[in-house]
């Protein structure tokens, strides 16, 4: 793995950027990302150079990189992060109309820097022998007293997290969301440690009756090739919060030109495939994500949990308000 990260820096390095070419920055992981690229690639015959890393890394290099970078596009998830991205001025905005019918007004940065190319929601999973669904309503009844000592969810410091608390923000106000995140911390069954999965199977394991996780985790456990992770995901049963308002949180995977793109035209016909009818329905099947897309049905995994009501807010919000959700989590002693 070195080795070949060590030779794909040395190709970005290169001065030379060729016309029929692509360069990729990508926080997904490689074999979420590389056969839709490869397929790209037969299709265009623009060849994809490819680069992955996590999300925070790849921002910062193309910070220390400025105009200088190789990069031209730059896909990662959750619209918090494309958000700093923005803040810090490594995206340009691009005209597509290809784009723009594609992808709904509230999943795409209204200044066209960056678009979502597959949604997911963030949820609450249950012990259906310990919890009912007529226990469950929104995520604002998670702090009720009656949950104390009951509840699984990721730390502070991630960025879904830190999402759900900036679309909070933006409906409830900074105030109403910091009385509600005391109120969710008091009700931790244990500190938070782990990743979405961990959560999932920390209710299967009995050490919490409820979790909040992204959908597209169970999807993944459900459909992989781990038995544990998958008899884990079968214990545990979905539920779609604040369906009687404004709608259950959701965010993206998403990507933008960056700035310093010097092979700008080719991104742009990267991103617009990126939102073809075949494209939508292979992240879905593949990844267990939502397609962006309207018209394009959800793989079969997802289409078994029913229809829901999302919250429509634009998704530029949850970078706007990201500082004061961070501010609000360290203040109630989110860990």
């Amino acid at each position: 793995m070195k080795s070949w990260l060590a030779a794909s820096l040395l190709l970005f390095s290169s001065s030379l950027v060729l016309a029929n070419e692509v360069n990729v920055y990508s926080a997904r992981e490689e074999q979420l990302i590389k056969p839709l690229l490869d397929a790209f690639s037969k299709d265009t015959g623009i060849k994809v150079n490819l680069i992955t890393s996590e999300d925070d890394p790849l921002l910062e290099r193309l910070k220390r990189e400025g105009t200088n970078s190789p990069a031209d596009i730059l896909i990662t998830a959750d619209a918090g992060r494309l958000g700093r991205a923005v803040d810090n001025n490594l995206l340009q905005p691009i005209q597509s109309e290809k784009l723009q019918q594609a992808i709904p007004a509230n999943l795409r940065d209204p200044e066209n820097r960056w678009f979502g190319l597959t949604s997911r929601a963030r949820v609450i999973f249950y012990d259906k022998s310990k919890v009912k669904a007529s226990d469950l309503s929104t995520y604002e009844a998670l702090a009720d007293p009656k949950w104390k000592g009951k509840i699984c969810i990721r730390s502070s410091g991630n960025i879904y997290n830190q999402s759900l608390l900036a679309s909070m923000i933006e409906t409830n106000g900074a105030e109403k969301t910091e009385t509600w995140a005391k109120g969710l911390v008091a009700n931790f069954a244990r500190p938070p440690s782990g990743g979405d999965r961990d959560q999932i199977k920390a209710v299967a394991a009995g050490q919490c009756d409820i979790a909040v996780a992204n959908t597209y985790y169970y999807a993944q456990m459900l459909s992989g090739k781990d038995a544990a992770q998958k008899e884990a995901a079968t214990k545990v049963t979905l539920f779609w919060p604040n369906q009687n308002d404004r709608g259950t949180h959701i965010n993206i995977s998403g990507a933008g030109v960056t700035a310093s793109a010097k092979n700008k035209e080719n991104a742009q016909k990267l991103l617009e495939y990126m939102v073809l009818d075949d494209a939508q329905r292979w992240y879905s099947t593949t990844n267990g994500e939502f397609p962006v897309k309207p018209g394009i049905e959800p793989a079969d995994t997802l289409k078994q949990w029913g229809n829901f009501k999302s919250d429509a807010i634009n998704l530029s919000i949850l970078g706007k308000n990201n500082a004061e959700a961070v501010k609000i989590m360290d203040k109630v002693g989110w860990k």
